[in-house]
């Protein structure tokens, strides 16, 4: 039998090596192999919620890879949801990409194989989403940054370098101390201006806000916000009451009567307030008067308002017209302080000058005649001779009477038979009161009125 040689040594070096690599493991040296889904320099995802992926050759410790994996942008960190599939890791935006940012893939770190090996990784990529169109720019806006303006038919103009989102345009924007406003878009949405439904505020400052939230047609966002602010001083002249006069209505318009308000103003005459610039439809509303007086405010020209009487004021009394200090010009300007003036206008009471009678005849008749200190129209004399009264007043028993003829003589006399009177006897006179009465519901002539009631007293004795 052929015996060979034992090598003991061999034997002895290989039952150590066995027990090393049972106490320690075997030794793996394959590479951990990993595929982004990204292609190429500044690749471009097609969608907004487009995941980015990156693909493990082997099951991997998924903490690790999420670890390591960050996105970020010029305007910080991207945050974003993870899920696995299989050996993929996939990342999504929560708020899904924007179109035209540069966004920075950065996986920088070590990730653990479940098999025990390692790879560290260090991988950068650059990439857009949607598209990779240039941002927008605001190239223009008016007013100017701290420009002064003026109040009415106020815009605020923007202009950008390329069209626009408008409702995105519209949503970022906004405009301190305007309520409603209006869009207009021009130039293939280029250019927007944005107006105020209604005069602003004099001696104001605005201010407007432009978020970056605002995008171009193409749903690229602008690269920052923008802002501005303007005041409303253009005008620093307060408005004021230059004068107040009488004026009448002739040849179509009100013309000044050369008279002073203090003691010119006649019947029918209206009262014109002169303003040294031009004045806004608030002053209308502002003119009043003490002692109340009824009519209405119109512009006469654009710093001038008449004040017209819906019924005359009252003769002998004195009013004072009040403009109130909220009164305002164009721009919005009030005059500072309340204006007072008081004036006694020119309108006298309508008064008789005279009686005459004829005394009673022996027919119970009597005739007299009445004289005004004005003429009466038709229609006034008609109404005249309707109230004008006369009637038993002593003693108690007396008849009626009636009137018999009536006559104007002029037109400011009128002439009156009655009839039916009784004279008295000794110890027993006979007494009729004639009436003619005043107040606005009296009788008038040309608007003007007796201030009361006349009343005389007349003793029936036969003159025959």
């Amino acid at each position: 039998m052929l015996r060979l040689p034992i090598n003991w040594f061999a034997i002895v070096n290989f039952i150590l090596l066995c027990t090393l690599l049972a106490a320690c493991g075997f030794i793996d040296l394959r590479s951990i192999n990993y595929t982004v889904n990204l292609q190429g320099f500044e690749s471009i995802l097609n969608e907004y919620n487009s995941p980015l992926t990156i693909e493990f050759d082997t099951q991997v410790v998924k903490k690790d890879a999420e670890g390591v994996f960050q996105v970020s942008s010029d305007s910080g960190s991207v945050k974003g949801d993870f899920n696995w599939q299989g050996n993929s890791l996939y990342f999504v935006p929560v708020s899904g990409w924007t179109a035209g940012i540069r966004y920075t893939l950065n996986i920088n770190g070590t990730i653990r194989a479940l098999d025990g090996r390692e790879l560290r990784l260090q991988h950068f990529a650059s990439f857009y989403a949607i598209n990779k169109n240039p941002r927008p720019l605001l190239e223009y806006f008016y007013p100017d940054n701290e420009q002064s303006i003026g109040t009415n038919n106020f815009a605020l103009e923007l202009q950008f370098t390329i069209s626009m989102d408008r409702l995105s345009v519209e949503s970022a924007l906004s405009l301190d101390g305007i309520g409603n406003k209006t869009f207009e878009w021009q130039d293939d949405d280029k250019n927007i201006k944005v107006a105020a439904d209604k005069p602003l505020s004099a001696w104001t400052s605005y201010r407007w806000n432009l978020k970056d939230s605002a995008k171009s047609i193409d749903g690229v966002p602008l690269p920052k916000q923008y802002s501005g602010s303007f005041t409303t001083d253009l005008d620093i002249t307060l408005p004021e009451i230059t004068e107040v006069y009488p004026v009448t209505f002739s040849y179509g318009s009100w013309n000044a009567t050369g008279a002073n308000i203090e003691t010119g103003l006649a019947l029918g005459e209206a009262i014109a307030v002169e303003f040294n610039k031009p004045m806004g439809e608030s002053v209308l509303r502002s003119l009043r008067f003490e002692p109340s007086l009824t009519g209405r405010a119109e512009m006469l020209a654009e710093n001038k308002v008449v004040f017209i009487f819906t019924r005359n004021p009252e003769p002998e009394t004195l009013y004072t017209l009040i403009i109130s200090q909220d009164a305002r010009d164009a721009e919005g300007l009030k005059i500072g302080s309340e204006y007072r003036i008081s004036f006694l206008p020119d309108i006298p009471y309508l008064k008789v000058l005279s009686f005459v009678d004829s005394g009673v005849n022996t027919a119970g008749e009597i005739t007299f005649s009445i004289g005004f200190s004005l003429p009466l129209n038709n229609e006034e004399k008609l109404n005249a001779a309707q109230k004008i009264l006369l009637s038993p007043f002593f003693p108690g028993m007396l008849p009626p009477i009636a009137l018999q003829f009536v006559s104007w003589v002029s037109d400011d006399r009128i002439f009156m038979r009655w009839e039916g009177l009784q004279t008295g006897i000794k110890d027993a006179e006979n007494y009729y009161k004639l009436t003619i009465p005043g107040g606005r519901g009296g009788i008038s002539a040309g608007g003007l009125y007796m201030k009361e009631n006349i009343e005389i007293f007349l003793e029936a004795v036969n003159e025959n």
